[in-house]
């Protein structure tokens, strides 16, 4: 194979909806690895990823690519050889800035190729290098206009003047489209890492669950054992009351009473340790509520960007309606006054007739 990875980096991948072209649609459901490679026998670099069995990214870097961070975790790519967007969530806001740099470099790289083969291409072609004649041009009259009701110049400014002003609501709907398009995407990249915060502080919340269930269990066990050698201790010292078998006999148990009182010293520490390690889960629990109270705002100011969307829609399309109508008017009367304008012209030879004979 003639690709070797250059850059590596684990992320979340999306696309964007190929109906809507608004809305984020993930194409894998965890984090993956996203790496560029350079392509030696077509002499390209390109962006791969894999999840699962199939590739969910492979996209040619060119020259004209811009990569855009939208946010402070996520960031976004358009491929027009694909016809997709891609958008990528990262972990960490320094993991974004390290991709965006890796991608600019590539990118100026790929340029410099591209330069490169182009001088090649005309070293060995320079027969290609032949302008093309010019062609003649022939300048024509346009026929003048007929004027009714008002000067042909009057005419063509006044349509003119209506184009610029329907250039202009459009420009202003495009503009309050892509306003709204683009606080979607933040919104839902927003969104995506509050999610993955709030699964993250879930599964620590759950981790810190089971730790307790384990130390309580150990702590049990301890205190078991511990009982169990202080019972052997006060048997040792009642045996040690009872009988009096010499020295030896008296050593020995000391010794295995000092043995024992150290071990159970030491049970004391280790369960005073374990109480220590109880982490605080009121702090995991109070920002596992916040990252769920930001979720639902985002969701609602989501609900009402898509509204505003809908609606800023419908107004493009009536003015677009009420256009129209008023063209169709404006060509009714014109018709009229055509029309009225030749009868009076065939008024006007009967009257001159008239007046010859």
């Amino acid at each position: 194979m003639g690709e070797q990875p250059l850059f590596s980096m684990k992320a979340h991948v999306f696309q964007i909806d190929p109906d809507t072209k608004r809305n984020w649609i993930p194409a894998s459901k965890h984090a993956v690895t996203v790496s560029f490679f350079y392509d030696a026998g077509r002499s390209v670099y390109r962006i791969i990823s894999v999840g699962g069995t199939k590739a969910i990214i492979n996209s040619t870097i060119t020259p004209n690519m811009t990569f855009t961070k939208t946010s402070q975790k996520f960031g976004q790519w358009a491929d027009s050889r694909a016809n997709t967007v891609y958008g990528l969530g990262f972990s960490t806001e320094q993991q974004l800035q390290q991709f965006s740099e890796q991608f600019k470099e590539f990118k100026e790289a790929a340029r410099l190729v591209r330069d490169k083969s182009q001088e090649k291409f005309e070293l060995l072609s320079p027969g290609l290098n032949i302008s093309a004649p010019q062609a003649l041009s022939v300048d024509r009259q346009s026929p003048p206009l007929l004027g009714v009701n008002g000067s042909s110049e009057d005419k063509l400014f006044r349509s003119k003047s209506a184009d610029m002003e329907q250039c202009m609501e459009k420009e202003q709907m495009r503009k309050m489209l892509s306003e709204g398009s683009i606080c979607e995407r933040n919104s839902e990249a927003e969104l995506f890492s509050l999610r993955d915060s709030n699964a993250k502080l879930v599964a620590a919340l759950h981790e810190a669950n089971s730790s307790i269930e384990h130390w309580k269990t150990q702590l049990a066990e301890y205190q078991e054992e511990t009982d169990r050698l202080r019972e052997q201790v006060a048997e040792l010292e009642a045996q040690s009351g009872v009988s009096a078998s010499g020295e030896t006999g008296n050593e020995e148990l000391t010794q295995s009473v000092a043995e024992m009182e150290a071990l159970i010293k030491a049970k004391d520490e280790e369960i005073k340790t374990l109480r220590g390690k109880k982490p605080d889960f009121s702090e995991l629990e109070k920002e596992k509520e916040e990252a769920s109270q930001r979720m639902q705002d985002l969701e609602v100011k989501n609900s009402e960007l898509e509204k505003q969307v809908q609606t800023a829609e419908s107004a493009l399309a009536s003015s677009q309606d009420s256009r129209n109508r008023a063209e169709s008017a404006v060509q009714k009367v014109i018709e009229t006054l055509d029309v009225k304008i030749y009868d009076l012209s065939d008024l006007r030879q009967n009257l001159a007739k008239l007046l010859e004979d």
